[in-house]
């Protein structure tokens, strides 16, 4: 289940103007706001495109943790 999780969160890459939004879910997802949302819509992205790409950076961040605690515990 996790190799099938893997592949579909990197199916293909984000567009560059939604890489500074990315990198906030992925490095700190407590800080993003409505106004980092809006700002993407705003440009032009829909909310389904945002939504699928806020999940998919987030369970690469996900399961990219968890394969360094299993390394760790190893």
């Amino acid at each position: 289940m996790l190799d099938e999780l893997r592949s579909l969160a990197g199916a293909s890459p984000a567009p560059p103007a939604m890489d500074a939004y990315l990198a906030k879910v992925r490095d700190r997802a407590y800080t993003v706001t409505d106004a980092d949302v809006d700002a993407l819509k705003d440009a032009g992205f829909s909310e389904d495109e945002i939504f699928e790409r806020t999940v998919a950076v987030a369970l690469r961040e996900g399961l990219r943790r968890l394969d360094r605690a299993k390394e760790a515990i190893a």
